[in-house]
């Protein structure tokens, strides 16, 4: 088995066990939370990493996230975050949104355990981005980046993995936030966005010019403001508050995918080719960020 197709089976074994054998994951179902929890502790050690949990409790439950770190080569003390969220909306399977992100969280620190990189990496899979906690204090990636900036720990960067796996080839699929945008980005919904705010706005860049020479994989790049809708709808808006760069990596969610928030949000029908194709050049970019 070759590299990419390796890659391509276990995104697709992650994203059927986090969607189809456990199912359901919000903030209500905290047994299938634990189930999802400790399956990613399995898979972070299975492939030699050491996976930690950082517990918190909210109105009288207990939350974990789960991250792994993979110490670089260099003497450097900035550290890379990867992350991605488990948890999902009430009654719905979650593959897209976002067992896909993990599935690339997970495959990312397999590759990387195998061979470092310069930096320092934490793993993360975040807990509660989903409402009623989205955009607040409570989500697991704002607990995850104050404790970060609480130990005055460096960060280069964070990279979000924020729905990475619906693609479509139907002209006209392909929605934006704002018009205009229609002018200037596809129509077709075949590529993956970066997207980061103006302070992030270097770190997008550079790895955006690194990815270019990776992959030959069709990617957007935004950079701009909160008050574009959709642009700080995920757990890099965590980093963004405490003033670390960071940008999601994305499918464009809602803009695209019909079955967002939807029980028909399942591991069929995601494509694995191009979601190993694009962990891949994560990869190899974020090797040489």
């Amino acid at each position: 088995m070759d590299k990419s197709e390796e890659t391509k089976q276990n995104l697709i074994n992650t994203v059927n066990m986090l969607s189809r054998d456990i199912g359901s994951r919000s903030y209500t179902e905290t047994k299938n939370l634990e189930k999802a929890a400790v399956f990613i502790e399995e898979q972070f050690r299975s492939y030699g990493c050491v996976p930690e949990r950082q517990s918190f409790e909210i109105n009288g439950n207990i939350y974990q996230n789960i991250f792994s770190e993979v110490k670089g080569t260099d003497t450097s003390d900035e550290i890379i975050v990867i992350g991605a969220h488990y948890d999902t909306v009430y009654g719905t399977p979650g593959a897209d949104d976002n067992a896909s992100g993990i599935a690339g969280v997970l495959e990312l620190s397999r590759l990387f355990s195998k061979k470092p990189a310069q930096h320092t990496i934490n793993f993360v899979a975040f807990t509660l981005e989903e409402p009623p906690f989205f955009r607040t204090r409570h989500m697991g990636s704002y607990i995850f980046a104050e404790s970060l900036k609480r130990k005055n720990i460096k960060v280069k960067g964070m990279i979000a993995l924020e729905m990475i796996g619906y693609f479509s080839n139907k002209k006209g699929a392909q929605y934006y936030p704002v018009p205009m945008f229609r002018w200037f980005y596809p129509k077709i919904g075949n590529f993956i966005a970066f997207v980061g705010n103006f302070h992030s706005r270097s770190f997008t860049n550079r790895f955006a010019e690194i990815f270019r020479n990776e992959s030959s994989m069709h990617f957007e790049s935004l950079t701009g403001v909160s008050l574009v809708p959709g642009i700080d709808f995920s757990d890099h808006l965590s980093f963004w508050r405490f003033d670390y760069p960071a940008f999601m990596i994305t499918d464009t969610a809602f803009y695209r995918n019909p079955n967002y928030h939807d029980p028909g949000d399942t591991a069929d029908t995601l494509d694995y080719e191009k979601m190993a194709e694009l962990v891949i050049g994560i990869y190899n970019t974020v090797r040489q960020i």
